[in-house]
């Protein structure tokens, strides 16, 4: 038994599968000539059951596996977008500073532990700088420590609050950067928006070399520490410079000091 469906002249037809439950569109076409046309839709499917072709629309082995891609890549990405909504409201909480602490969500099991994160924003202020500091403390169930999802997860978690790749520090399952002040109350509205979209955030891979003082660079690749560059980012000097573009707003500072 196949369902009919239409959309202006095209019309297909839906099998159920009684063993999963799942609907297949396994033959679609278009509505004409009075249904007397010999490429009419329901003169096509007429042919085929009286001479037991419909049996070759239904889905193959290949289509199952194919049908098994596209909904875990689909499971995936609702996890994802689900981990997004979690960090969206705890950075809502703490944009002005603070603490907060949230689960991860399990991605198929929500009574499973996954994991929980702790997020702490401070606003450090001194004489000639003032910036916002951001510390993540993640803490995943055994299982999932060094796996591809426990990774996976701490990357959404990241890139959520800050997209820049190399503007975390790692300690451990510490991680750690700085940012302009109020930063976090721009991320919050740039997060809420792509949310409302149904999008994942995407890591921004920096892929531009930055200035910064000479003085900084050894010690925080040896280190892996985080520095501000003189357009303001701040960045952790592991890549090779001389591969990457200049930044042109670094390139026009460094230009206007004095020789």
């Amino acid at each position: 038994m196949l369902f009919e469906i239409k959309s202006g002249q095209w019309r297909g037809g839906v099998w159920i599968d009684p063993e999963t439950g799942v609907f297949w569109l396994i033959a679609a076409g278009l509505a004409k000539g009075g249904h007397k046309d010999h490429d009419d839709f329901y003169e096509r499917v007429k042919r085929a059951d009286q001479s037991g072709e419909i049996d070759r629309w239904l889905p193959t082995d290949d289509d199952r596996r194919q049908l098994k891609r596209e909904t875990a890549a689909r499971m995936l990405t609702d996890w994802e977008l689900n981990l997004q909504r979690v960090v969206l409201e705890a950075l809502r909480t703490v944009a002005e500073g603070g603490t907060t602490a949230f689960a991860l969500p399990h991605p198929a099991d929500p009574a499973k532990r996954f994991g929980e994160c702790t997020l702490t924003v401070a606003q450090v202020h001194e004489p000639d700088f003032e910036y916002e500091e951001t510390v993540v403390e993640i803490d995943l169930a055994n299982e999932f420590c060094g796996s591809n999802l426990g990774w996976q997860a701490t990357i959404r978690v990241l890139i959520s609050i800050s997209p820049p790749e190399t503007s975390w520090d790692r300690f451990g399952d510490s991680y750690s950067t700085i940012s302009e002040l109020k930063s976090h109350f721009l991320r919050v509205d740039e997060l809420q928006a792509i949310t409302d979209r149904g999008q994942v955030a995407q890591s921004d891979p920096n892929d531009m070399a930055h200035y910064t003082h000479k003085n900084n660079l050894a010690l925080s690749s040896v280190e892996g520490l985080g520095v501000r560059s003189m357009c303001g980012i701040y960045f952790v000097p592991y890549q090779d410079h001389e591969s990457r573009p200049k930044c042109p707003v670094c390139e026009e500072r460094y230009l206007k000091l004095p020789t």
